[in-house]
């Protein structure tokens, strides 16, 4: 029933906004999310009196589902603005608080100023999944296209591990020469900015204040949060990169970090469909090893579905059929090559 659905999603916000007041430091903020706790009972109060003109019977005791408790536990293990993108995902609201800057020269400012923020825990967790998926998926497909053209237990280990191996360290170099050149881009542009702004600095506060203009803030207003910007050197980059170049200086992103996230992610994912392997020698091992695998990517799907809000299960089964499709092409075709090698 629609209506039930809508009391639930209501409840559901505000089991999420209570948890959020409860690990926030920040007084306002905690303010903030009571008060949307707030508002989230009584939009659920107004279901509930619906559900109740219907006639039906229900227990208006809400119990948290598994995604709502699983979020709840993100929230104490990293916090709200950490998984600020997941809870957006939950419709939770007042996600954007988290994006603005902490100091302004100007109320308005802290409003205007632009919320880019590159790389966090929930980004972080996000490639660290995909990541995950992207070795159980090559490996087991590499496992299995080799068992298909050899039932030799040693040489479809060997060329597990070299999988696992070439495939961790292909995916840190990659990461490592993208964010790299990624990391230099940005830092010329912002060097650029810094050299204009010690060269005219009168044209950049013009500039800055057209910015505020076009977004619909007063012209006197524009000008003097502008000027106001500019008198501090520090801000006044760290506003424009934002405001003109689209970047967060403090967040460029770490080259090294990223690769060693990527090696380990990729390395865990493809490590998993060999843990059998490990085990014993068995002939019979290879449908162990796709079972365990088709389990990880089961749970892995389950996982993404917290940044869609989608159904966990329809998540973790589609992406179960994507790994077993690659899996059973990729062991047909070993099969294949190997009946014409002998």
């Amino acid at each position: 029933m629609a209506i039930l659905k809508n009391w639930r999603e209501e409840k559901c916000s505000a089991y999420l906004y209570r948890k959020i007041a409860q690990h926030e430091k920040d007084i306002n903020r905690k303010k903030l999310f009571l008060e949307l706790a707030a508002s989230a009972d009584k939009q659920a109060s107004i279901w509930e009196k619906k559900i109740k003109e219907t006639g039906k019977t229900f227990s208006f005791v809400y119990k948290p589902d598994f995604r709502t408790w699983f979020v709840g536990g993100l929230v104490n293990l990293f916090g709200a603005e950490s998984i600020r993108f997941v809870l957006s995902a939950m419709k939770v609201r007042g996600m954007s608080i988290y994006s603005a800057p902490q100091l302004s020269a100007h109320p308005a400012a802290a409003h205007l100023e632009s919320r880019h923020k590159g790389l966090n825990t929930a980004g972080n967790f996000r490639a660290a999944v995909f990541g995950v998926n992207d070795g159980l998926v090559s490996n087991m497909s590499l496992v299995l296209g080799v068992a298909g053209a050899s039932q030799n237990y040693h040489f479809v280990l060997v060329s597990g591990i070299a999988g696992l191996l070439a495939g961790a360290c292909s995916m840190a170099a990659g990461e490592y020469v993208s964010m790299r050149s990624q990391r230099e881009f940005f830092e010329y542009q912002i060097a650029l900015e810094k050299e204009e702004l010690e060269l005219y600095p009168e044209e950049e506060a013009a500039e800055l204040a057209q910015i505020y203009r076009a977004r619909g803030v007063p012209l006197n207003e524009a000008k003097e949060m502008a000027a106001l910007i500019i008198n501090d050197p520090n801000r006044a980059l760290d506003t424009l990169a934002r405001e003109e170049l689209g970047l967060n200086p403090n967040d460029l992103g770490s080259p090294m970090g990223a690769a060693i996230a990527s090696f380990l992610a990729f390395a865990f994912g493809a490590f998993i469909p060999l843990v059998p392997l490990l085990v014993t020698p068995e002939s019979s091992i290879w449908g162990y090893s796709a079972g365990l695998t088709g389990c990880a990517l089961f749970i892995i799907g389950s996982l993404l579905s917290l940044f869609t809000n989608r159904s966990a299960l329809l998540s973790g089964l589609r992406m179960l059929l994507i790994g077993a499709s690659a899996g059973g092409l990729t062991f047909f075709i070993g099969k294949w090559v190997g009946v014409l090698l002998q």
